[in-house]
């Protein structure tokens, strides 16, 4: 048997975010919630995944592959750049229809980590960064599905700038070396990682899995704040669609299929 073939499948998580990481305006609601939203899958599922989502931009967005079109969610639902085509109602339809269903058939997990900013600064004089909450969230419950099936795996994020970018690495690399707030200690999270760095790529890198993460942090913020009234509803044409293909995706409890806490983190939980 070849190394390749006796080697354990790896797993990647890819994250995107969905609102701000300063405490400025955090009153308003625009400002006041940060979303960290991470879908990983196993590395055979990605490179299939990243393949039928080639296929579907092409059939549906026509380009030269020396110029990749990338799926981002504001280009779709306003209709910018190669997304043109989708103002007409039924290319739109079909888009959305052959979207859906390569999600339906892909085999991933989402865990997203709503941060309420203005809540968390009044609870604690000294208010941990956002970024290290949230990575601290998300990594517990990427690393322990990681250590459950006893395999490893590593993280990407979308780079957004060097300082947003230093911010996010630090607060990674806080988790692996340290663990988190005495709880979880590092060897749980060093068990579970391939590195001890954080990736980083843009957006315009074309990776498939940070196309996914782009395209789901938004709407699934949006879905939670609803779920707890903290913003009126519906959602949007799109995500009223999507919601009910992504509910079915979310890490849960292995055992009792449980998706709050495990898929759904919303952090102060009782505010």
């Amino acid at each position: 048997m070849s190394d390749e073939v006796s080697k354990p499948e790896r797993y990647r998580l890819y994250i995107d975010e969905s609102g701000d990481h300063v405490f400025r305006h955090t009153d308003e609601p625009g400002h006041r919630y940060l979303c960290l939203l991470g879908c990983f899958m196993s590395v055979p599922v990605y490179k299939a995944f990243h393949a039928a989502l080639g296929e579907f931009l092409q059939t549906h967005i026509p380009h030269n592959p020396d110029d990749p079109v990338i799926l981002h969610r504001e280009d779709i639902i306003n209709h910018r750049g190669a997304f043109w085509r989708l103002r007409n109602e039924m290319v739109r339809d079909a888009f959305d229809a052959d979207l859906l269903d390569l999600l339906q058939r892909t085999d991933f997990r989402v865990i997203a980590v709503v941060i309420d900013k203005h809540a968390h600064r009044l609870r604690y004089p000294q208010p941990a960064h956002p970024y290290h909450l949230g990575l601290g969230y998300m990594l517990q419950r990427y690393c322990g599905f990681l250590n459950h099936i006893s395999r490893q795996g590593d993280v990407m994020a979308e780079s957004r700038g060097a300082r947003e970018d230093r911010l996010l690495s630090s607060s990674y690399e806080f988790v692996y070396d340290r663990g988190v707030w005495g709880v979880t200690k590092a060897s749980f999270f060093q068990s579970a990682l391939t590195s001890r760095q954080l990736k980083l790529k843009s957006k315009q890198a074309n990776i498939a899995g940070l196309q996914l993460a782009d395209l789901l942090a938004h709407p699934v913020r949006q879905s939670m704040l609803l779920e707890r009234g903290r913003v009126p509803g519906p959602l949007g044409r799109f995500a009223e669609k999507l919601m009910p293909v992504i509910e079915t995706k979310f890490n849960r409890h292995l055992y009792k299929d449980r998706v709050r806490g495990y898929g759904k983190v919303f952090f102060p939980e009782n505010e």
